[in-house]
């Protein structure tokens, strides 16, 4: 899962599957057996990205004393994930009758529906920021730049992700547009 992770990462969705095994240290035959076609490969890829999101923003608003840190932390994590860099592949997986994958959506859009919330609640999240604005965000900044390897885009993401956050602090209003 990680090497096909990665590989969608670098060079999109329709990375030779070849490239995938040779990866992953296995034979064409094996990565065939378990994923009958790309599209399989894709969706369980999708599915893992989701759940696995989903529970760092379930994580993250259990765990963080503060609100707005489990926002923080959350952003964090999926910029580590690539979330950006993998969500062309979950809009090509459109398939509306996967009651998995649309269940998997639902549960992230909620759990940062609630991270969002929170934060406000608390005081610490701006008022016009929502859960849409923060997946946007992320999924802008978790793709890694053109010509540069997955570790070097991390310092630059990280630190965009810092400067984006204390914008959306109510320590710092700034004025913009309505979402």
């Amino acid at each position: 899962m990680v090497a096909a992770c990665e590989a969608f990462i670098e060079h999109g969705a329709g990375v030779p599957l070849d490239e995938i095994a040779r990866r992953a240290g296995i034979g064409n035959a094996t990565l065939y057996r378990h994923f009958g076609n790309r599209q399989d490969l894709i969706r369980t890829v999708t599915l893992s990205l989701l759940s696995h999101t989903a529970n760092q923003a379930e994580a993250s608003l259990a765990t963080e004393p503060s609100p707005f840190e489990a926002v923080r932390r959350f952003m964090h994590h999926a910029v580590n994930e690539y979330f950006g860099a993998l969500c062309p592949m979950l809009a090509d997986y459109s398939d509306t009758r996967d009651h998995e994958l649309y269940r998997a959506r639902s549960r992230l859009e909620a759990l940062v529906s609630n991270l969002v919330e929170a934060a406000q609640r608390s005081g610490t999240l701006r008022a016009d920021v929502t859960a849409s604005d923060l997946t946007a965000a992320v999924a802008q900044l978790a793709r890694p730049l053109p010509g540069t390897g997955l570790e070097r885009n991390d310092h630059f993401a990280h630190r965009h992700l810092e400067l984006l956050l204390d914008g959306l602090s109510t320590c710092r209003p700034s004025s913009c547009p309505a979402p």
